[in-house]
């Protein structure tokens, strides 16, 4: 009687793991290639003939084969980088009469146009759980009030007074000001202030959720809406908010779509779920905030005209930090304490000096620009007052900046000792100095480093690409 091995062709096999979309290869104890399919070499722009014998980390880039091969664990379903993308790779060991021999190793995809068509189908997936990774464990209670709100110049006051007063209201609110003002801040006071204060404070970012995901995560869906839904369907955040204040962030990028989607909610007060049937009543207060200049997006077609009447109810317009000179000193104090917490440090102090210079900038990034110079200056500060040099570059004057003794700030550098470079050189160097600062400013948000920068954001990620940020 014949085996089922023996009704197959020795050497239809090769053809069979090359139809399988599978890349083989097999090696010794010591790493060195004893077999590899055609496939696999082709990908790899080579032949079978060149490859066997050689060690395979002179024929796979960033292979771990002769790794496994030594220490007899197996890794599976492991990121390769290969030819400029990412492959997915099973190592196992093999093991003959209950010896380690060497080690077999799989790579999935036979060329990067099969590798393309998987990634995009499983991108809306690993969207979904990048979103909801980030947003696990997120608190839906209120964690600010209007006493965390620093400032005493005319402007901020009457900001704040005006806050306070419609606190109690059951009215839309629209915040309006420019990135790092503090427009969560204010959500946040004015929830606690108001007869809503015990029931939830739903923060949304909507520019951070992707756009398919945007409705089902507002509105919730139901059970079979879709394929992967979860049993018994999902609660949207409209539902957690109920009772409580829902703060819509970033509004003016919310696609048109949705935004139809939502005056209806502010008109019927009730939120239909995907895949529903039935409408479900919610009672929220929406709090929406933007820096982006929402009449001209209605003028130019971008943002509904009714949408934007309903939620500017009572608009508020924050002002940036840089028209707000007398709190400058007032919110380093507030963010000194803050950050001598973080950092577990005491009397930690701002020099006569430094508060100049601070009251002296722009504040492209206002209040959250300002933390991050001030959290850059203690991780550089050996004693308790913060002077110029502990100050960034951008913010110090390089020429009369003197260096402490045994600081960790690097020596002031003298002009006169720089070579002369070509003036395409210099503006390189400049550019690159700026893009940096930009996204030092924005904690790594390309998004806003380009808007402070001024230029598109196609533009902005080709520049990091030449000048290698990531």
């Amino acid at each position: 009687m014949k085996t089922g091995t023996e009704k197959i062709p020795y050497h239809w096999f090769e053809e069979i793991i090359n139809l399988a979309g599978e890349r083989i290869v097999v090696v010794d104890t010591e790493g060195v290639i004893l077999y590899i399919n055609s496939a696999y070499c082709e990908f790899l722009g080579t032949t079978v003939e060149k490859a066997i014998g050689k060690p395979v980390q002179d024929v796979i880039e960033n292979t771990r084969m002769h790794i496994v091969a030594k220490t007899g664990q197996k890794e599976l379903v492991a990121l390769q980088p290969i030819n400029g993308g990412d492959m997915i790779a099973n190592r196992y060991p093999l093991i003959i009469d209950d010896k380690l021999v060497g080690a077999v190793g799989t790579v999935m995809f036979r060329n990067p146009e099969d590798w393309l068509l998987y990634k995009n189908k499983i991108q809306h997936l690993v969207e979904e759980v990048n979103y909801y990774k980030t947003k696990a464990g997120k608190n839906i209670k209120s964690k600010y009030y209007f006493s965390n709100l620093i400032g005493k110049s005319p402007s901020f006051t009457a900001v704040k007074k005006l806050a306070e007063r419609v606190s109690d209201s059951q009215s839309a609110v629209l915040l309006l000001g420019e990135s790092g003002t503090g427009k969560e801040l204010f959500a946040s006071a004015i929830h606690n202030n108001s007869t809503r204060a015990s029931f939830p404070f739903v923060p949304i970012n909507c520019a951070s959720i992707p756009e398919h995901l945007l409705e089902s995560e507002l509105f919730g869906y139901d059970e079979g809406a879709f394929t992967g839904a979860k049993k018994g369907g999902k609660k949207g955040q409209f539902q957690m908010a109920n009772r409580g204040t829902i703060f819509l962030d970033e509004i003016g990028d919310m696609p048109l779509a949705m935004q139809s989607k939502l005056l209806r909610v502010l008109q019927e007060r009730e939120i239909l779920p995907v895949g529903a049937q039935k409408s479900i009543p919610v009672d929220v207060r929406i709090i929406a905030a933007t820096h982006r200049d929402l009449e001209s997006m209605v003028e130019e077609g971008t943002f509904r005209q009714d949408l934007y009447y309903r939620l500017n109810v009572i608009k508020i317009e924050i002002p940036p930090l840089r028209d707000r000179r007398g709190d400058i000193e007032l919110i380093s104090i507030n963010l000194l304490e803050k950050l001598e917490r973080k950092f577990y440090r005491k009397g930690l102090k701002l020099s006569t000096e430094v508060i100049e210079r601070l009251n002296q900038h722009k504040w492209q990034g206002n209040i959250r620009e300002l933390e991050n110079v001030l959290e850059r200056s203690i991780n550089v500060l050996d004693g308790n007052t913060i002077e110029l040099i502990h100050l960034p570059l951008y913010l110090r004057d390089i020429e009369t900046g003197s260096v402490p003794k045994n600081s960790k700030v690097e020596e002031s550098i003298n002009m006169t000792d720089i070579p002369i470079k070509s003036l395409k050189e210099t503006l390189a160097q400049v550019e690159k100095q700026a893009i940096q600062n930009a996204l030092s400013i924005t904690n790594g948000n390309k998004q806003e480093a380009a808007r402070l920068l001024e230029i598109g954001k196609t533009r902005f990620y080709e520049k990091c690409k030449i000048y290698d940020i990531n």
